[in-house]
């Protein structure tokens, strides 16, 4: 097998501001044991760590902040931030402090967004066009020159910033399903792909094609795209607890039309499960998005109509030597790095072990 880095992917998902009563770890967790967990994942030995956000209590650029000012080595990442909700210069600046505060460590991850969300926001989803505008703004504004734009993501005129960081600009990277449209775009813009969680592994191999493809079209190094899978892992985690994890969070993201679709589509699975899951009793009546309204333990009902057969061949779960068996199909599929999702780094201790173990043989 050729060699992989190992990464985290910290607090997934819905957190909140205090902690709750919970039957598992992983269950509510708290945004300061995001911080507490980035500390772990440094001390533990992971190559990276990632962290998403949400519009509410989960702000990247805090919690970020936070860990870099306790840690000294491990790389960080934003999980995927909307360029809708952020004008480039802000995730510039953002980077550029980062990079001056705790040295060049730092990736930022761009994604396009949820439709829903954004309509109660009153703007609308990135194009792909869009996001190849963005990239290229953005090292723009790091080269120290002025750029002028008017469109989606905002007007301006010969912007440019007064102060610069002297050194390299944290790495751009994309989370997508890297379909022929997305594959197009990490090839134009992007240094590195985020695949999302619960892919197959032969989903994952059609998206390193597909990459790869539009590289060579382009006449650009497939090799210099860095492609992260996510997985779900469970390594030595009780029943409960990895349907949770799994059959849960695979149920959060069934409920999203389109999303669940193209989840389906891409992993070969039955559309059907995918509906009956959306349209289980427990989301009736709901005022906002399921994934926005509940915890993923609180859709275990709906998460039951779903195959174990499909969570078992897109997550790795058993024990930490079974985990890393798994793990190890989405590196032959072509992934150069792989993220643990979902599970707290402690609780991938013995995972990341016999990981280092297996890499050194």
């Amino acid at each position: 097998m050729k060699a992989a880095e190992l990464s985290t992917y910290l607090i997934s998902g819905a957190v909140t501001a205090h902690p709750k009563d919970r039957r598992v770890v992983t269950e509510s967790r708290t945004v300061s044991e995001g911080i507490q967990d980035g500390l772990d994942a440094q001390r533990l030995g992971f190559h990276r760590a990632f962290l998403s956000e949400r519009y509410d209590i989960k702000h990247a650029d805090v919690l970020l902040s936070g860990i870099a000012a306790r840690t000294s080595s491990i790389r960080l990442a934003t999980g995927t931030i909307d360029p809708q909700t952020r004008q480039v210069w802000n995730v510039a600046a953002f980077g550029a402090t980062m990079h001056a505060c705790y040295g060049p460590r730092l990736t930022i991850c761009l994604g396009l967004g949820d439709d829903q969300i954004f309509k109660r926001m009153g703007v609308k989803k990135a194009t792909y066009r869009e996001m190849v505008d963005y990239a290229t703004m953005y090292r723009s504004l790091w080269r120290g020159e002025s750029v002028s734009y008017q469109g989606q993501s905002g007007s301006f005129d010969n912007f440019s910033f007064s102060e610069t960081y002297d050194g390299p600009a944290p790495e751009l990277w994309i989370g997508s399903f890297a379909n022929p449209k997305g594959a197009e775009t990490v090839a134009a813009a992007y240094d590195g792909v985020l695949l999302p969680p619960v892919f197959t592994p032969r989903a994952t191999e059609a998206a390193v094609r597909r990459i790869r493809e539009a590289c060579e079209r382009i006449d650009r190094d497939p090799a210099s795209v860095r492609i992260c899978q996510s997985v779900i892992t469970a390594p030595d985690l009780g029943d409960e607890e990895f349907r949770q994890l799994a059959h849960g969070r695979a149920t959060s993201y069934f409920v999203y039309p389109g999303y669940g679709e193209n989840l389906a589509r891409v992993n070969g699975w039955d559309e059907q499960v995918i509906l009956k899951v959306r349209n289980h009793p427990i989301f009736t009546g709901l005022s906002k998005v399921a994934d926005m309204a509940m915890h993923r333990h609180q859709m275990m009902d709906a998460a039951a109509l779903i195959p174990d057969e499909w969570m078992l061949d897109a997550c790795a779960f058993g024990t930490a030597e079974e985990c890393v068996d798994n793990l190890e199909r989405f590196v032959e599929a072509g992934a150069d790095e792989i993220t643990t999702y979902g599970s707290t780094p402690a609780q991938n201790a013995g995972l990341i072990a016999a990981w280092k173990k297996r890499m050194s043989q």
